[in-house]
């Protein structure tokens, strides 16, 4: 399990009818922001998909996806990890152009998820995906778009201060974004395990994109799993902000450049998923059959943490709980809702 523990002394800035009245707000500004920066166009989205399909996000390659079957319908349904897949071939179907994307809320049950103060089986996020051309495949590309997203971050954030003052008593988000790789982070602190090298550098470095996740460092691991059929794992990262209430560092998004035919055929047989060649999406893919996309998500309960300064996800989230986050949050006096 997590390990869950609750700063000393933390007292939450909001009541409970307040947060949820933050939430709402907090939702409608940044999904404003959000897709004006990136020019994004809000869809539907499935909760779950056919098994078979192949488009469901394989994580770490070890989660187990919840399962079951529907009446007069031949196959497995599966509820998502995330649409990471699913966005591109969405893409394809309402047949956007360069430069367009669209945007849609996804909500998940991780199963097998460690539950702690940032963690849950019930996952929400602003999933996004775009359209971009093969000139666009590259880090500047990256990085700028990253920088759109802390633009509509700080722009919430600074609306919700000017709705509630009493978050202003903790620092706002920072302009600056630093972005390091995974292999500098590894050589800074070889000693560290990756979840310490992200607090020890994001301390110093409030809002950091960690690039380069799923492929193997110089130590022969990589830094975090990602499955080899969606990101580039040369062109992708998290972004990472500082949690001063919990003192840690918190992953608001996990996003990126989007595999083409190429980097797909690669880092499948890194991987050792090269059986995934005979799935419908990856056959589309590997034939050059689906657009040039980056996309990510954005973790709305992570980011209602941040913004709201609370201490735990399930301040702001409805999910349920194991007995060690039921003891601690008692112990301090919070309400999970």
């Amino acid at each position: 399990m997590g390990q869950t523990s609750i700063p000393q002394g933390y007292s939450p800035l909001l009541s409970i009818y307040e947060t949820q009245k933050a939430i709402g707000l907090l939702k409608r500004l940044f999904e404003d922001r959000l897709s004006g920066a990136l020019r994004l166009h809000r869809v539907s989205a499935p909760l779950f998909v056919a098994a078979s399909a192949g488009l469901n996000d394989d994580l770490n390659g070890v989660e187990r996806p919840v399962s079951f079957d529907i009446r007069g319908v031949n196959d497995t349904a599966v509820v998502v990890h995330s649409l990471a897949k699913w966005k591109r071939l969405a893409l394809k179907r309402y047949q956007f152009h360069p430069g367009e994307g669209l945007y849609t809320d996804m909500n998940a049950i991780r199963r097998d998820e460690d539950l702690d103060n940032l963690h849950s089986a019930y996952v929400d996020q602003w999933d996004w995906e775009k359209i971009i051309t093969e000139e666009d495949r590259n880090t500047e590309y990256l990085k700028e778009t990253v920088r759109s997203i802390v633009g509509a971050l700080r722009d919430t954030q600074a609306f919700l201060r000017s709705v509630f003052p009493q978050l202003s008593v903790l620092p706002e988000i920072p302009e600056e974004v630093t972005f390091v790789t995974t292999q500098e982070l590894e050589d800074r602190y070889p000693d560290f395990t990756p979840k310490e090298r992200e607090n020890a550098f994001v301390k110093e470095h409030p809002v950091t994109f960690l690039m380069g996740i799923g492929g193997k460092l110089k130590s022969g691991k990589p830094h975090d799993g990602r499955a080899p059929d969606y990101d580039d794992w040369n062109l992708n990262g998290d972004l990472l902000c500082w949690d001063s209430v919990n003192g840690q560092a918190i992953e608001l998004s996990s996003m990126g450049i989007r595999v083409d035919p190429e980097s797909l055929d690669r880092q499948l047989t890194l991987a050792g998923c090269d059986y995934r060649r005979e799935l419908p999406f990856h056959k589309m893919l590997l034939e050059g059959q689906l657009p040039l996309t980056m996309g990510g998500g954005i973790g709305q309960s992570r980011a209602s943490m941040l913004l709201l300064c609370k201490a735990h996800i399930g301040e702001v989230q409805s999910s349920l709980w194991d007995e060690a986050n039921l003891q601690a949050c008692q112990g301090a006096g919070i309400t999970l809702l």
